[in-house]
């Protein structure tokens, strides 16, 4: 798979931010089917970085009831916190 299948797109918010900034951690929304290994050689391939470490979060979907029947879901994800190297950083918004 190309890294443009695995990493579909960055968590941006305050605890993102934070981890970043305190652990040189980046986090990534991920395909579903996609494994550690797969997500670390596709970071180090689109933004040219070390990787010393990957963990990864699953988020179940979820139905919504109403009066006791199914009505609607949230969709399921998968999330991947991704640990740089020491001197390593990925900027997602330079200049701005």
């Amino acid at each position: 798979m190309s890294y443009v299948n695995i990493l579909l797109k960055p968590l941006v918010s305050e605890k993102a931010t934070k981890a970043k900034e305190d652990s040189n951690q980046v986090i990534f929304y991920v395909a579903p089917m996609a494994n550690k290994i797969e997500i670390k050689a596709a970071v180090e391939e689109a933004f040219k970085v070390k990787v010393t470490e990957v963990n990864v979060v699953r988020r179940r979907p979820l139905k919504r009831a109403r009066h006791g029947r199914a009505t609607s879901h949230v969709p399921g994800y998968k999330k991947a916190y991704v640990t740089l190297a020491e001197g390593d950083k990925i900027e997602f918004f330079e200049g701005v």
